[in-house]
């Protein structure tokens, strides 16, 4: 063994012991006093140790870990290629930019092309839309899947309407049987936001899988981590060549970092009016940006993406408590159910309160909150009521009014596989608590 591996293999069983005297100083859980998160990291020494790995290596760009967590996740998804990026929300922002691209001929969008959304759900799956001069145009969610009515898509397309983006809604598939329908029948553009459903099948195929590009986020509330990041999948040459010109300062090089004369041409290009054998390495074909992700971050990744079957199992048994526990309460509440043909890999456990319960979204969650159950809104509400889109130019088809009950009555509860059985009993416990004052 060489001494700098030697060195390497000491330090790491190190990492191990600290690891283990953290794991043994944990305080128990207390029901009542102790926190139930929402969400949040689980890892053990192995993240711990890839992450020092990674930084031993000191190549803080993108590297051999990223190399490898892009080639594992596309091959769990089902797509031939993946982008990692510094966060879901910049990787919303790369797909929705890729089809903008010139390089896309006839088919590229355009400033003014509509594009169908929801309006329930977190804002960066529709601040790229705006950032790229296209107009939101707004489908209303159904009840209990909260995903997109994909029976009124095809009524809300007009002739402007040049693509699709959608969020399965806290892990839940939306119909993708419709969508992909609608999609092919019309030649639009279909983006995935898979930010919060990583695992989700749909007919036993992965969400991320169905559309021309779809999305990722690492954020610790996410089903893995890498602290910060996300992915941009695709399985279209094409579409992958852009989107990494887009998340690579809009360079036309291919490059890899460290990388030189991949094109075997570096000094024979003519392109736009630069002279002829301008480096290519500095010829940028696309107004981009610089959101890559650093290697020590990729190396965290590659050790949760093994752990995430056992994950959304777990989340899965989660769920099924909190189903189990609160059926009992459907004359108030109105529970999740997953979409037909699907197989969630649920992010979160959605609640509506239904208009003639006998108390509010405002006293439940208070009560929960003082004790100590997390909470929270499902993100946005409906966007189009908040401050920061006053002046948003869109198109609703037909009213929101589902959107407008999440806004209203709508709050979730966490599932995430650091949620021990005994604290989904206590939040079980919490409600009936809760309801025993409201008979």
């Amino acid at each position: 063994m060489r001494k700098e591996d030697k060195i390497r293999q000491e330090i790491f069983a190190k990492i191990a012991d600290l690891y283990t005297l953290r794991k043994q100083t944990e305080e128990a859980f207390i029901p009542g006093v102790s926190p139930v998160p929402y969400a949040g990291r689980v890892y053990d020494e192995k993240e711990m140790i890839s992450l020092v790995d990674a930084s031993l290596d000191f190549w803080l760009t993108t590297g051999r870990y990223a190399a490898q967590f892009e080639k594992d996740l596309a091959a769990y998804i089902g797509t031939k290629f993946c982008l990692l990026t510094n966060s879901g929300s910049s990787a919303n922002l790369l797909a929705v930019s890729a089809l903008t691209s010139p390089k896309l001929g006839e088919k590229r969008l355009r400033a003014g092309d509509e594009v169908l959304t929801t309006a329930c759900g977190f804002p960066t799956t529709l601040n790229p839309i705006l950032q790229n001069n296209l107009v939101p145009v707004f489908v209303d969610v159904e009840k209990e899947t909260w995903n997109i009515q994909a029976d009124l898509i095809e009524d809300a397309l007009s002739e402007k309407t040049k693509a699709i983006i959608v969020p399965h809604t806290l892990g839940n598939p939306a119909d993708l049987n419709t969508i992909t329908r609608i999609v092919r029948k019309y030649h639009l553009w279909f983006i995935e936001d898979n930010c919060d459903a990583l695992g989700s099948t749909y007919r036993k195929k992965h969400t991320g899988a169905f559309g021309h590009i779809s999305t990722c986020s690492f954020y610790p509330a996410h089903h893995i981590t890498m602290g910060e990041g996300g992915a941009v999948l695709t399985s279209d040459p094409l579409l992958r060549k852009i989107i990494a010109s887009y998340r690579d300062w809009g360079r036309d090089c291919w490059c890899e970092p460290g990388c030189d004369n991949s094109c075997k041409k570096r000094f024979d290009w003519k392109l736009g009016e630069l002279p002829r054998g301008y480096d290519h390495k500095y010829i940028y074909s696309h107004i981009g940006y610089n959101l890559k992700v650093t290697d020590m971050q990729a190396a965290v990744g590659t050790e949760q993406l093994k752990k995430l079957p056992e994950f959304i199992q777990r989340r899965k048994e989660n769920f099924n408590i909190l189903f189990q526990g609160l059926k009992k309460y459907e004359d108030c509440l109105v529970l999740p159910r997953p979409t037909p043909h699907s197989d969630p890999s649920w992010f979160g456990f959605p609640i509506l309160i239904r208009d003639d319960a006998r108390f509010t979204r405002n006293e439940i969650v208070h009560y929960l909150e003082d004790h100590k159950v997390a909470t929270r809104m499902l993100f946005g509400g409906n966007l189009t009521k908040q401050p920061a889109y006053a002046d948003m130019i869109s198109r609703s088809a037909g009213p929101l009014v589902n959107t407008d009950l999440v806004m209203n009555n709508l709050f979730w509860i966490g599932v995430y596989p650091g949620l021990k059985p005994e604290m989904c009993a206590y939040i079980v416990a919490a409600f009936d608590t809760f309801f025993s004052h409201y008979p």
